[in-house]
């Protein structure tokens, strides 16, 4: 699929960056910027072409990634490296006494 082409997404999507596109020239932009950023408005959106429906939410390397960084933290706060080591918090807000 060369880039730019726009078959893989679905109906509802190409009517949505139709509309945002719209939107965009009624602004005052030029065509070309106005369907750019409506794809690039739609992508951030939907994620790219045909990804909707169910457990579409995050892909499998996402998880993956997702179970690694949480691992490395639970890691690394067993050994006594927490993140939040040091830092000011709303509820334990170190007080100096005076």
């Amino acid at each position: 699929m060369p880039r730019g082409d726009k078959s893989s997404y679905t109906p509802k999507q190409r009517r949505k960056a139709r509309h945002i596109e719209q939107s965009y020239e009624s602004r005052g932009l030029d065509a070309p910027e106005a369907e750019a950023r409506a794809w690039a408005t739609v992508n951030k959106q939907s994620g790219g072409g045909e990804r909707s429906g169910s457990g579409r939410a995050t892909s499998a390397r996402r998880k993956t990634q997702a179970r690694k960084s949480s691992a490395r933290r639970a890691v690394a706060t067993k050994r006594g490296h927490s993140p939040n080591r040091g830092r000011l918090t709303a509820r334990g807000a170190r007080r100096t006494s005076t």
